[in-house]
Parts: structure tokens; sequence; C-alpha cells
């Protein structure tokens, strides 16, 4: 028995910590337990044992995404009250949490109607539709369901060309200045958000 093998700490975060550089490394589609073992510095078998296969452990690491960016979205609307920063936020959330962002959209690499998942991703949806009840009615039209999803649209993509280096020099500028700046184009109020 050796210590390194079974007097980890918290093995379970160990290896999602793991799991988050390895996606940033490799992306998630390339991941491998045996190469999270290594990582984690833990026994090949200790990853399928928390988590049962890569789908599990992908599956748990969509579900922390979506709950801490569901955190941080209320957080950032109890404390402001603006959709403008619920947008911003979203952005940098993606910019700091990619490893998470780009599991949590993947849902074809895990069990996306598992029940953690499920009440996650439905906390962040709700949180992210919150920030456009801030929104004057006029601004936001008849259907608020059709603003929510082209706030997360604007949001997502932006966040996206962000991270894939899409967006010149010129385009991109400071993200939090770019974002706030595409926010005010999409949904005008005619007053400072």
């Amino acid at each position: 028995m050796t210590p390194r093998a079974y007097h980890h700490g918290d093995l379970h975060r160990a290896v999602l910590d793991a799991a988050v550089q390895a996606v940033l490394e490799v992306g998630p589609s390339q991941l491998s337990l045996r190469d999270l073992a290594r990582r984690a510095g833990v026994s090949h078998a200790a990853p399928a044992y928390h988590f049962g296969n890569k789908a599990g452990l992908l599956t748990t690491l969509a579900a922390e995404g979506f709950r801490m960016l569901a955190e941080h979205l209320t957080e950032v609307l109890e404390r402001t009250g603006s959709f403008l920063e619920v947008g911003v936020a979203y952005v940098h959330f993606a910019v700091e949490h990619r490893a998470h962002t780009q599991v949590m959209f993947r849902p074809d690499l895990y069990e996306a109607s598992r029940a953690d998942v499920v009440e996650a991703r439905a906390a962040a949806t709700e949180a992210l539709t919150r920030g456009i009840g801030t929104l004057p009615p006029e601004v936001v039209g008849p259907d608020p369901k059709v603003a929510a999803l082209a706030a997360w649209s604007f949001v997502h993509g932006f966040a996206d060309l962000w991270l894939g280096g899409a967006l010149t020099e010129a385009e991109s500028g400071d993200l939090t200045e770019s974002a706030q700046a595409v926010a005010r184009y999409l949904f005008d109020t005619g007053t400072a958000q």
C-alpha cells in the first residue's frame, strides 16, 4: 500500500482538478482516466472508482460548472440588478473557467439527463433569464424566452469568439468593455444599465 495511492486526502477533488487541467491541455474529448490518475498521483483505478467512467467524470464536471455559473450570475444580479453586468459576468465565467465551459456545452460527452446536471443547468438558465427581467418590456419584446435566448447566444458566442482567438486585437480590446459594448448594442435601453 503506497501513501500516494491510498492517503491522498480529497481524491474526488484531486481527480476533478486534474480533469480541469487535462481539458485545458488536450480538450474534453481526449481526456483519459488513466492520464488523470497519473496527474493526480493516484492509482489508475481511483478515477473509475469515484466516477465510473469518463462520461461519469465529465458529467460531474459539467454539473459543477453549471452550479458555479448559477451562483456567479445570481450573485452579480443580486449585487448589481443589471442585465448588462450579468452578461459580462457570464463572459468572465467562460474565460475564467474555460475547462468547465468546454465540457458544459458538450452534452454528447456526458450524461446530460443526470439529475444533478439537469438541476444545475436549470439554475444557471434561471439566473440568466432573471437578468433579462431587469430590462424594460419594450426592450425585451413580446417574448421573454426569445430575449433570453438572444442574450445567452450573445454572451456564449462572444465568450467563444474571445476564447478561440477569433477576434483581432482591434476587435477585442478589454474583455469587460467589449462585452459591455456588445450587450448595450444588443439590448440598448437608452439608459445606463
